[in-house]
């Protein structure tokens, strides 16, 4: 069964503690943080996303799916390891070298928080594989990083067949995650690509019962 990570990207604030509440009662797995310095993408939301991961800590036990769409990638592991979240991802193309991405890999780790890479539609999967041994997951962008409401890109689905074939023959124990325009519509999908969590931001938040849509995302199979 597919785990749901929903983007709470589009709650609006005068509504976030009722919808925080209302997708832990409808058992999402994990509350997807949407970190962006209008930088990396074009998009800022690093005052909104700090704000509801605070309230996410002091109302939920739900655990936190931070993805950091940064330039300035140890502030924000910094900045987030506080909320003790289960995972932090940060992305493979901010990263000037090798180097760089090893050194994030092992700041998140030493902190004692699982470690996710994620890689833009454009990026070439082959290019992250010698880090897989040494993550706990990889995210698939499906749409262009920094804006909610996208269309899944379907050639994107194809890199996660990859991924699940390359990661299935070298034995590596690894998540795949998927992110952009996943909804009831596109979810069977992700899902017979290989993803094991899919974030879902619009396909949940807008709408009318929560505890439906979820139970309906992960029944697909």
């Amino acid at each position: 069964m597919v785990e749901i990570s929903t983007s709470i990207l589009s709650v609006k604030k005068e509504e976030s503690i009722k919808k925080f509440y209302d997708l832990e009662l409808a058992h999402t797995d994990y509350y997807h943080i949407d970190v962006m310095d209008g930088k990396f993408v074009e998009n800022n939301t690093e005052e909104m996303m700090n704000e509801y991961s605070t309230q996410i800590k002091q109302i939920s036990n739900i655990p936190l799916d931070v993805h950091l769409m940064v330039k300035d990638i140890k502030s924000y592991i910094e900045e987030y390891v506080p909320f003790l979240p289960n995972i932090i991802t940060f992305h493979y193309e901010a990263c000037e070298n090798k180097e760089e991405v090893f050194k994030y890999i092992n700041m998140i780790k030493n902190e004692r928080i699982k470690v996710g890479l994620s890689i833009k539609p454009d990026t070439k999967v082959e290019d992250i594989y010698e880090f897989l041994p040494f993550i706990h997951m990889v995210l698939i962008m499906t749409v262009e990083p920094g804006k909610g409401g996208q269309a899944l890109i379907p050639e994107t689905l194809e890199k996660v067949k990859k991924l699940k074939q390359y990661i299935n023959e070298n034995d590596i124990e690894i998540d795949i995650e998927a992110d952009g325009g996943i909804n009831k519509e596109t979810i069977k999908d992700v899902v017979d690509a290989g993803v094991d969590i899919a974030v879902v931001g619009n396909g949940i938040i807008k709408t009318e019962d929560y505890i439906k849509t979820i139970k309906e995302l992960k029944e697909i199979n």
